[in-house]
């Protein structure tokens, strides 16, 4: 997915780091919607809002209320109905033939047709939209990889049978495929509202359950209630998201705000059991996790025994308990508690500083002092870095005697250009396109994968996750995952760190907040009693 880069591990929802409020702190603006059923929320501001290319989490979480495609993701984890009413699948999981519901509309009053999927898809896999994300999600569909490539001016894998009815053909049987389709590449966008220029995306035409009416800049962002939707409307009218308004823990203490984000600094305060916040405090698990990455094409971690070395020489269980104390989890492996997979059982490679020196003294380099300048790459600005990477490179130093640099880039750069910015090592996080293994492992560590900005390749896991994915037996295939992600750990593909976690505080007359298993708001569940 997308590439879902994080750093505020107790952000509201890992994308908006939103704020909302039923009444009461509305933006001085007598022309913006007002009234009690009204929601405003504190948002940052999206880099794109093109389902084909957006990669980051803040982008996507607008795109989640504007657009909408075949399916989506459900309370348990699994792909229901969205535009598409039913599907089959033949009997050797190659061909999937979609059915959609009459009547679904753009927001422009246009009917939704299976030719607007064809022209979607065919649009993201167009070289010259230049998605990153095009062969991750529809690569598994006979004909996409060629027309990313350059090579054809269609996909052959999809048919428009007729005005409602969509015939896809895979490559090979893919378990995971329908999961796949609930992620935003796939969705359905207008071909004319595409045409009226190259920022067609700050006047979208969506089919979701919110209409953008206006983004203005560094101020705000309003979304409308989708009048047509075609499933259960929102509750509420209207959504402002204030740009650049503050710290949302500030503005919810002193009652300008009812939903708000926990940041760090916060956070023994927000979790005070006698506190004021007690019975505010919501704590929704992450599926995701937080890693050290290190580039296998850039010396010195072109050898797994500096990139085992690098990883023993770190206490995770001390900084996470020194800095967060305790609330977020020491991650052991790659996939989250939660997700499909999840091995509590699995073997991380043990903090021992003097194993890591013995490691460092046995590998190609030889000695400490024959590693070269390693720089860590990080996204920020001001030379202000987080307390857990200023801990961990802290370790390093004392533990190996390696002064590695920071370099700092700015967010946008860092979500749409790591491939070409990295340095030795980056500090990142990934959390769930889809609630799959696969989203993880293939994704992050796959050679060749879109995400795998650490250049990572082994031909024995690689090997196993094509297995896993083509085997649709499900205990099976999460053998074969169990398998890969041990490798992976062993061989020291990257240092992961932790597992996040959201804690919010929500106002009691706020019902009905809730994040999807992507930690996206579903705002439209969301009601405004009076107060």
């Amino acid at each position: 997915m997308m590439k879902k880069i994080l750093f505020a591990i107790f952000s509201v929802c890992l994308s908006f780091s939103l704020v909302l409020s039923g009444c009461g702190y509305a933006p001085d603006d007598s022309s913006m919607p007002a009234g009690d059923n009204v929601l405003t929320l504190i948002g940052e501001e999206p880099y794109t809002l093109d389902p084909a290319k957006v990669s980051d989490t803040t982008s996507v979480a607008y795109i989640y209320q504007i657009f909408s495609g075949l399916l989506k993701m459900g309370d348990d984890l699994t792909p229901v109905a969205d535009i598409a009413e039913s599907w089959e699948v033949s009997p050797d999981g190659l061909t999937y033939t979609f059915h959609l519901k009459p009547n679904v509309k753009f927001h422009n009053g246009r009917v939704v047709t299976a030719a607007d999927f064809k022209y979607s898809w065919e649009r993201a896999a167009s070289p010259e939209t230049g998605s990153s994300t095009a062969l991750t999600f529809l690569g598994d569909i006979e004909g996409v990889k060629e027309m990313t490539e350059g090579q054809a001016s269609s996909i052959s894998g999809v048919t428009v049978v007729d005005e409602l009815t969509l015939r896809v053909k895979l490559v090979s049987a893919c378990s995971f495929f329908l999961s796949k389709l609930s992620y935003v590449t796939s969705f359905v966008v207008d071909k004319n509202n595409v045409s009226s220029g190259s920022d067609w995306w700050k006047k979208p035409v969506g089919t979701g359950p919110f209409m953008l009416t206006e983004l203005t800049q560094g101020n705000y962002i309003i979304l409308d209630r989708n009048p047509d939707y075609y499933d259960t409307p929102a509750k509420i009218s209207s959504v402002i998201f204030r740009l650049q308004s503050g710290q949302p823990m500030d503005l919810y203490e002193v009652g300008g705000v009812d939903v708000a984000g926990v940041g760090a600094d916060y956070l023994a305060k927000a979790t005070d059991p006698d506190g004021i916040f007690a019975s505010d405090l919501q704590v929704i698990p992450q599926l995701g996790f937080y890693y050290f990455a290190f580039v296998t094409s850039k010396a010195p971690f072109d050898d797994p025994k500096i990139r085992q070395a690098f990883s023993m020489a770190v206490d995770k269980s001390r900084i996470i308990e020194l800095v967060y104390k305790g609330s977020v989890s020491v991650a052991e492996g790659i996939l989250p508690p939660g997700i499909p997979g999840y091995n509590p059982d699995i073997t991380g490679l043990e903090y021992d500083p003097a194993r890591a020196l013995e490691l460092i003294a046995e590998s190609s380099y030889g000695s400490v002092e024959n590693l070269p300048v390693i720089t860590l790459t990080t996204s920020g600005w001001g030379g202000l870095i987080t307390a857990e990477l200023e801990a961990v490179i802290d370790q390093w130093r004392q533990n190996l005697g390696v002064e590695v640099v920071v370099r700092q880039i700015d967010n946008e750069m860092f979500f749409y250009d790591l491939q070409a910015e990295k340095d030795n090592i980056y500090y990142s996080g990934w959390v769930a396109d889809y609630p799959h293994p696969q989203d993880f492992l293939a994704v992050l560590f796959g050679t060749g994968s879109a995400y795998n900005n650490g250049d990572y390749s082994n031909p024995e896991v690689d090997a196993l996750l094509a297995e896993a994915a083509a085997t649709l037996d499900t205990e099976e295939s999460m053998r074969l995952y169990a398998q890969a992600e041990q490798i992976l750990i062993n061989d020291a593909a990257c240092l992961s760190f932790c597992f996040g976690e959201s804690y919010i505080l929500v106002k009691p007359y706020v019902k009905g907040y809730k994040l999807n298993a992507m930690g996206v708001p579903v705002l439209t569940g969301i009601t405004i009693e009076d107060h």
